[in-house]
């Protein structure tokens, strides 16, 4: 009798052991670029697994991650199918999958900018031009791999003074991400930093930034920025026409709650093109092969 329980208990253990194995291959994972807050960036995704789940009929999660560096690998290694990447982080993660797209982008991300910021000790004042009296102070990157926190601002800075950051500058950091960005300037940490204007104008409208202790002293030409990229093989998992049903979903996103989240106006359709500027700005100096 115990042995017959025994067997029985094992048998039901195994059948449970091959459901979870089944039914964490039929859960879409996906996940972002850890660029503010990690407590927004749950609240904001959280929510966006929900209406993806009920739009596609499939179980979606969402599963943070520590670093830029993080989701490209996650995405890579098919421990996430989807993610909400920055125009660099994109452009890197769909070089390492076969056949990856990028599908869908905000209206806002076709024309994106960078805010350079200062502290008011400073005495940087509003400007056309990015002010040669940046020179010899000190100044804050974001992440190193992001776009409108690194790339794009070492970009126009090498541009105009035909040095690097670590030439132009007393000290250069890297704060890890937009909102850290802010407030280290904003405490006067560092006297200079580059943000990603969204997060700026997000931050201001709830009252994160002290305007007459940090400002906004130039803005970058756009440049297209973040995009949901997926996996080259999720219609392969998930049947024919499944990466077709995830874009139209995120295209058909008309919630304002979950829209102002990000904050986007809507999101628009995408392909790898419209991020060659990215790559070839990173290739420019020398942030890939």
């Amino acid at each position: 009798m115990k042995n017959t329980l025994i067997t029985c208990i094992l048998f039901t253990l195994s059948i449970l052991a091959s459901f979870n194995t089944y039914s964490a291959d039929k859960i879409l994972i996906f996940s972002a670029i850890p660029d503010q807050n990690q407590s927004q960036l749950n609240l904001r995704f959280n929510k966006i697994a929900n209406y993806l789940s009920e739009s596609l009929n499939t179980p979606v999660k969402y599963v943070p991650v520590k670093s830029y560096a993080a989701a490209i690998t996650a995405f890579r290694n098919n421990q996430v199918q989807l993610a909400w990447f920055g125009g660099l982080s994109g452009v890197r993660a769909r070089s390492l999958v076969p056949d990856s797209e990028a599908i869908a982008q905000g209206v806002e991300d076709t024309k994106f900018e960078t805010y350079f910021i200062a502290h008011h000790s400073t005495g940087l004042k509003p400007s056309k031009h990015l002010p040669e009296s940046i020179s010899g102070k000190d100044f804050t990157f974001g992440s190193k791999g992001s776009t409108s926190g690194r790339l794009m601002p070492e970009f126009y800075i090498r541009e105009q003074f035909k040095k690097s950051p670590s030439e132009l500058f007393d000290h250069v950091g890297f704060s890890g991400n937009h909102s850290r960005t802010i407030a280290l300037v904003q405490t006067g940490a560092y006297q200079l930093g580059a943000v990603n204007y969204k997060v700026w104008q997000n931050e201001l409208k709830n009252g994160k930034i002290d305007t007459r202790k940090v400002s906004v002293i130039w803005k970058t030409p756009t440049y297209p920025d973040y995009q949901w990229s997926v996996r080259g093989d999720v219609d392969s998992v998930w049947g024919k026409g499944f990466k077709d049903k995830i874009k139209h979903a995120l295209i058909s996103m008309k919630d304002p709650e979950l829209l102002n989240a990000f904050p986007r106006s809507a999101f628009i359709t995408a392909n790898n093109d419209d991020y060659l500027p990215i790559l070839n700005t990173a290739k420019k100096i020398g942030l890939i092969d």
